[in-house]
C-alpha cells in the first residue's frame, strides 16, 4: 500500500473512531436501566426492556468495532497492514477504505 494510501486509511480510521466514541456516549444513555416506579403501563415496560436488550448488543457491536479501528490505526505503518491473515494475498484497497478494521481479504472474509 503506497504512502498516499495509507495517508487516505488514516485519516478515515481517525474519523470512524471519532465517530464510534460520539455513538457510544449516546448509546450509553440509551441503555440505562429502566425504573419499575415508572408510571409506564406493563406492554409499553416490556417493550422498554426489549429495546433496551437491542441497544445493549448494538452498543456491544460499536465498542467492539472500536477496539478494532484503534488496532487498525496502530498496525497501519506495520509491514503486514493491508495483507489478509489468512492467504496472505493484498486486502483489496476498496476493502481497506471501506473497511479499515479488516484483516482478511474478500475471498477470506466470505468462508
Amino acid at each position: 500500500m503506497s504512502l498516499i494510501d495509507k495517508d487516505a486509511v488514516r485519516s478515515k480510521i481517525s474519523s470512524l473512531i471519532s465517530k464510534s466514541i460520539a455513538d457510544i456516549k449516546d448509546m450509553e444513555g440509551m441503555t440505562q436501566p429502566i425504573s419499575p416506579e415508572n408510571s409506564i403501563g406493563r406492554v409499553s415496560r416490556m417493550d422498554a426492556i426489549n429495546n433496551k436488550s437491542v441497544m445493549e448488543a448494538a452498543l456491544a457491536n460499536k465498542k467492539e468495532k472500536l477496539s478494532k479501528l484503534k488496532l487498525a490505526l496502530n498496525n497501519i505503518e506495520s509491514e503486514n497492514y493491508g495483507i489478509c491473515s489468512m492467504c496472505g494475498n493484498d486486502i483489496q484497497e476498496g476493502r481497506l477504505i471501506f473497511l479499515p478494521e479488516s484483516t482478511r481479504c474478500i475471498r477470506c472474509a466470505d468462508r
